[in-house]
């Protein structure tokens, strides 16, 4: 596994915060990248793909003036949850974003199990072991800041994904009420339908009207300034506010029914 390595040999402004996200290459990653960025923030973009981060680190520094370091690794595997954990304990790090995620298109007996573990660690395990480290020592310093990019789905029942990002979500919540005392603060982003190039990985088609999709900028912008605002879950947009509202009174056997039906019919567009 390759190790972090900070671009042009230029050591971090030790007077500007610094940033660490997950998935960082592309998507929400890059867009909280970016806006950090503008907000001057020096970064540790982490990602599976070298020359996409490299690609983006070139940009962000070029427009920024910021210095961007890169951390190759795969978040599926213990080592490489391991090397971020480093970065952490050797480095400074005011704000983590947990981003990094995948979705998969097949129900959950018909995914291989491999893929399912790849799921739990990427979305559930990188994120309560990085998000232990990283609060630790913000606890400590009296400072920082935890934003996790949950989804929407987290509330419904559809299948693997939604019980990873309810975990993930309940792992945030639960963290926030330990550091209630403290001025760390740590937010769970539920976003809806984004437009990003996550469903195109994943080979399916956009589902819904266009009218629920939202910009990465938009999601980004309204989950950093809650996350600043100490809220500890941040619905972007006022339709999907409404849509997480009515979630919290609905009765799960309802819940179930019309996940179910989506789920399938996802599936067979797919």
């Amino acid at each position: 596994m390759e190790t972090a390595t900070t671009r042009r040999n230029t050591a971090a402004d030790p007077t500007r915060p610094r940033a660490l996200i997950t998935g960082a290459s592309a998507g929400l990653g890059r867009e909280y990248a970016k806006q950090l960025a503008l907000d001057g923030y020096d970064l540790v973009l982490a990602a599976r793909g070298r020359e996409a981060l490299e690609a983006c680190a070139d940009e962000l520094e070029r427009h920024y003036g910021i210095v961007v370091q890169v951390q190759v690794v795969d978040l599926a595997t213990q080592e490489g949850i391991d090397d971020l954990i480093d970065v952490i304990d050797r480095e400074r790090i005011d704000v983590l974003v947990n981003n990094a995620g995948f979705g998969l298109k097949t129900s959950l007996m018909d995914t291989d199990p491999e893929q399912l573990i790849a799921n739990d660690m990427v979305m559930l395990r990188a994120v309560t072991l990085l998000s232990r480290a990283a609060a630790r020592h913000m606890r400590d310093r009296g400072r920082g800041g935890i934003v996790t990019v949950s989804s929407l789905a987290a509330l419904g029942a559809y299948g693997v994904y939604s019980a990873v990002k309810s975990a993930a979500l309940l792992v945030t919540e639960a963290l926030s009420s330990e550091l209630i005392d403290t001025p760390v603060t740590v937010t769970a982003v539920l976003p809806g339908f984004v437009k990003t190039e996550f469903h195109d990985r994943m080979r399916v088609r956009r589902a819904g009207p266009e009218w629920l999709w939202l910009d990465a900028e938009h999601v980004v912008s309204e989950s950093l300034r809650d996350a600043r605002r100490g809220r500890v879950v941040s619905v972007p947009s006022t339709r999907y506010k409404a849509i997480y509202a009515i979630g919290q009174v609905v009765p799960r056997g309802l819940v179930r029914s019309l996940s179910g039906g989506f789920g399938v019919r996802r599936r067979k567009r797919s």
